[in-house]
């Protein structure tokens, strides 16, 4: 089993030998590792979490707990996948956690088997975030190479209204309708009316409401 990405799983945990441990585990499986004693140890290791694949987090650490941990990060609209390990009576933090967002617990001591999987699942759902926010961020920057009125042009055209009825709407001839849209398809790169609609729309799911 690989990662496929060069992206590190990073463990939490303030048990050095129960660090070692998952270490071993999870290197063995090929993912690649990083460690941390404390919640706090790990914001000054790593500038930006949203690049990890999972943090696999105690709930219950000196100092900052892991749902303090991962309040902080939502705060800072990182939004990184958590696998929380529990210790026995944290059910209902651990509930609390996938409330806001955890992928997964599991009650200490727990089956190697069932570590991996739960890892492999927030590996996976990590990947496929960030491959959706890549796309909504090269949309974005497609959409920012238009001018105010070519993007109101844009919009109307994805809304699927001929070059007449967006010069109605926005007073402008039906000729400078035709210039402005040609803009718009050179610059986004897209060939049709429904093609520019998916580019807006992976910007921004409200763009066309």
């Amino acid at each position: 089993m690989n990662s496929s990405e060069d992206l590190l799983i990073h463990v939490i945990d303030d048990d050095a030998a129960f660090r070692r441990s998952l270490v071993f585990l999870l290197e063995s499986m090929g993912w690649q590792v990083a460690t941390h004693a404390s919640a706090e140890d790990f914001l000054v290791a790593v500038p930006n979490p949203a690049q990890a694949a999972c943090l696999v987090l105690d709930i219950r650490m000196p100092m900052m707990s892991g749902l303090e941990l991962q309040q902080t990060l939502r705060q800072r609209g990182w939004m990184v996948p958590i696998v929380f390990m529990t210790g026995h009576g944290d059910v209902e933090l651990a509930v609390q956690a996938m409330k806001h967002g955890a992928c997964d617990f599991l009650e200490k001591p727990f089956k190697d088997q069932a570590l991996l999987d739960a890892v492999g699942r927030a590996v996976k759902l990590g990947g496929e975030t960030r491959a959706r926010n890549a796309r909504c961020e090269e949309a974005r920057t497609l959409l920012d190479r238009l001018s105010p009125r070519e993007l109101e042009v844009a919009r109307l055209v994805a809304l699927g209204l001929p070059n007449k009825r967006v010069g109605r709407e926005l007073d402008i001839s039906e000729k400078t309708v035709h210039v402005h849209r040609h803009h718009v398809m050179e610059k986004t790169g897209v060939g049709s009316a429904a093609e520019l609609a998916r580019l807006m729309l992976r910007a921004d799911p409200a763009a066309l409401d």
